[in-house]
């Protein structure tokens, strides 16, 4: 099956160079054309997430900025500008699909802070399952240039990584991988597969190549690594012709980025074997079967709580004789656990005044030990 069909949650990256026009206007007509192909992956189950560059090239136009690099503070005045239409637009097109936009904006900051990480992916899980395909772009009006991504194939790739997405496309003006750069040698040959990124892979990448927009290959060899490394499919394509995402899914011309791994086992792994916990559940012999089954651990059955650890942090998972059972990121601080455990879920919005998860640890955030 084709990879854009057969993802459940799929990461679509639009280049400023196909949404804004050369005036700084947006081109509408393809804007109005991808939103069919997305409303097309709604109407069959799918989970849609954009990762939007343009807000700087539409705003500088409204603000009278010449062409030219501009200046950090330049740029953040023109993305605030630009975001506002940049959302309407999307927000018009999708609306005649009767689907809902929600706008999101991420710093690099959001991707590496643990506990910013947790609640912007929280957000977008909420938002996907309300119906809603939110549409991100950098923060690039509170940005400073070393906490920025710089491009938005890496944010895309981040995102991707971050919603657990089976697939990401990368669009913009060029359609694919070659073993060197077509517009400068005739003799480049075209890749339409990469399973593992060697440093021939990386040595093909060419620089930058249109006005508008700030990613080359380089930058899209980069979101690359991050998407295989979170188990996600990625495909570099063109975007130029009408209804570009409906082209791929007909077997059109791009490179497809494929991972070894799926997004869960990728993720699983990384719990398991990259993060040090730095607390403890301790949990009764329920508790502890209710794991081996793949089921999520509740306060009720929870009788210790070790450390001192903040939510989104990683923790091991005891039994009453101090065995090793899992490994997990927690939903919630140490000193909120300790007054949860051996508490039915129900009751959590009576103890701590508000409503949290009701897991202290979800299956999707937990990996059992071999015994």
């Amino acid at each position: 099956m084709n990879p854009i069909v057969a993802a459940r949650r799929l990461v679509i990256k639009i280049g400023s160079s196909l949404l804004v026009e050369e005036s700084g206007k947006i081109h509408r007509r393809w804007l109005d054309a991808l939103c069919e192909d997305i409303a097309a992956c709604r109407a069959r189950g799918q989970e849609v997430i954009v990762v939007s560059s343009g807000a700087v090239a539409v705003g500088r136009r409204h603000l009278g900025l010449a062409d030219g690099v501009l200046r950090l503070e330049e740029k953040q005045a023109a993305a605030a500008t630009g975001q506002i239409r940049l959302a309407h637009a999307y927000q018009e097109a999708l609306a005649r699909h009767e689907v809902t936009v929600a706008q999101v904006l991420l710093s690099i900051d959001d991707s590496e802070n643990r506990r910013r990480y947790i609640n912007a992916r929280n957000t977008l899980e909420t938002l996907l399952r309300l119906g809603a395909v939110p549409v991100i772009n950098e923060n690039d009006t509170v940005a400073t240039q070393e906490l920025r991504f710089g491009d938005n194939d890496r944010l895309a790739a981040r995102v991707a990584q971050m919603s657990g997405a089976e697939a990401l496309v990368l669009f913009s003006d060029i359609d694919g991988l070659y073993t060197a750069d077509p517009r400068r040698d005739p003799n480049a040959q075209f890749i339409p597969e990469v399973r593992e990124l060697t440093p021939e892979i990386e040595g093909m990448a060419g620089d930058p190549g249109s006005n508008w927009g700030s990613g080359g290959m380089v930058t899209k060899l980069q979101a690359a690594r991050i998407a295989m490394a979170a188990g996600c499919r990625m495909a570099v394509a063109p975007g130029r012709g009408q209804h570009p995402l409906a082209e791929i899914e007909a077997g059109g011309r791009c490179t497809w980025f494929v991972p070894s791994q799926t997004p869960m086992t990728a993720r699983k792994s990384w719990i398991a074997g990259s993060l040090k916990p730095v607390g403890a559940f301790v949990v009764d012999d329920g508790a502890a079967r209710a794991l081996t089954q793949g089921r999520s651990l509740l306060p009720a059955g929870v009788v210790g709580v070790e450390g001192a650890f903040l939510r989104g942090d990683a923790v091991v998972v005891k039994g009453r004789d101090g065995r090793a059972l899992a490994r997990g990121l927690s939903a919630y601080a140490a000193d909120d656990a300790r007054r949860l455990m051996g508490h039915r879920s129900g009751d959590i919005e009576a103890i701590l005044g508000y409503r949290g998860r009701d897991e202290f640890i979800h299956r999707d955030d937990l990996v059992v030990l071999e015994p």
